[in-house]
């Protein structure tokens, strides 16, 4: 099974585009995961039946026992948070959303009013495509461990593959460089960075790929939009060979691409934006297995 997750240093590059188009390609001995769990969308592509969510619990939120608590306020004086702060008549009132479940509440109340319940920050599920499993989930909005709903869907993902005996575990990962990318690119085969030919995208490329430096991670670029800006793809490609990472190809930019994806299809109805993306996946194949036999190698030489 190959590990490929696509990622982006910035948000809007194209990757959940191009990691359906991968699915596609990949037939149908395939594994997916929507690691971007604060803003999830490649189910949006992949029609089907997802099965009953799971709640994700993490973190946990303070609760203050109307009973035994005196309202002295101790424990609002000591939320760095502002969380709590004290009504009338004198009863302590708490915000969840301002909770950070340090505990420091339950430490200064001299009348043990104060105890904790697993905080609900999100749901997951699994979603039976035309193309194989997807694991996706969604965030509570402003929840945090974003990261660990991130490796739980890894893991999730990694036994249905291992059980479906799949050829392919594709991840649809987080923008950025953040702790739910590193969650979604620890131990993957290969990392497809996807770029477009603009400033902005040209600085968060250079950040990915001193992320992936740093992880040791086999990196590969897609330029998206290449002919939108010929002075700002050379200096995309000028960047890429100066770090000595392959360009798989460049994809055209196509008006209609938008369009097709509005209307819930994705990159391969696109005549001129197919074949490049067709060569792009027949590139990470290749890289993919490239890596495999390279780790098979390095396996060998330290075994003799």
């Amino acid at each position: 099974m190959k590990q490929i997750v696509v990622v982006s240093g910035k948000g809007g590059t194209g990757k959940t585009s191009f990691t359906a188009a991968f699915a596609e390609l990949a037939g149908r001995s395939v594994v997916l995961v929507d690691a971007d769990v604060d803003a999830a969308n490649l189910a949006l592509l992949l029609d089907g039946s997802d099965e009953p969510p799971r709640e994700y619990q993490a973190g946990r939120l303070a609760r203050i026992d109307p009973v035994r608590c005196t309202g002295c306020g101790l424990c609002v004086d000591a939320c760095r948070f502002d969380a709590l702060h004290l009504a009338e008549p004198h009863r302590v009132v708490l915000q969840d959303l301002a909770c950070e479940g340090c505990g420091v509440c339950a430490v200064v109340c001299p009348e043990d009013a104060v105890s904790f319940v697993p905080q609900r920050a999100g749901q997951w599920t699994v979603r039976d495509t035309a193309f194989g499993p997807l694991v996706h989930a969604e965030l509570v909005p402003g929840a945090g461990n974003s990261g660990k709903l991130v490796a739980l869907l890894r893991e999730t993902s990694r036994g249905l593959a291992e059980r479906l005996a799949a050829s392919w575990l594709l991840i649809d990962g987080p923008p950025g460089i953040g702790c739910p990318v590193h969650a979604a690119v620890t131990g993957t085969d290969l990392l497809v960075a996807v770029t477009e030919p603009t400033p902005s995208a040209l600085h968060d490329l250079e950040r990915l790929l001193e992320l992936a430096a740093r992880f040791r991670l086999p990196a590969a670029v897609v330029l998206n939009k290449a002919d939108l800006d010929p002075a700002g793809t050379d200096l995309v490609e000028a960047a890429v060979a100066a770090r000595g990472v392959e360009l798989l190809g460049r994809v055209p930019f196509d008006p209609e691409v938008p369009r097709r994806l509005a209307a819930g299809t994705g990159l391969l109805t696109v005549p001129g934006v197919r074949d490049a993306v067709v060569a792009c996946w027949a590139a990470v194949a290749r890289r993919a297995g490239r890596a495999n036999a390279s780790a098979a190698e390095e396996g060998r030489d330290a075994a003799v």
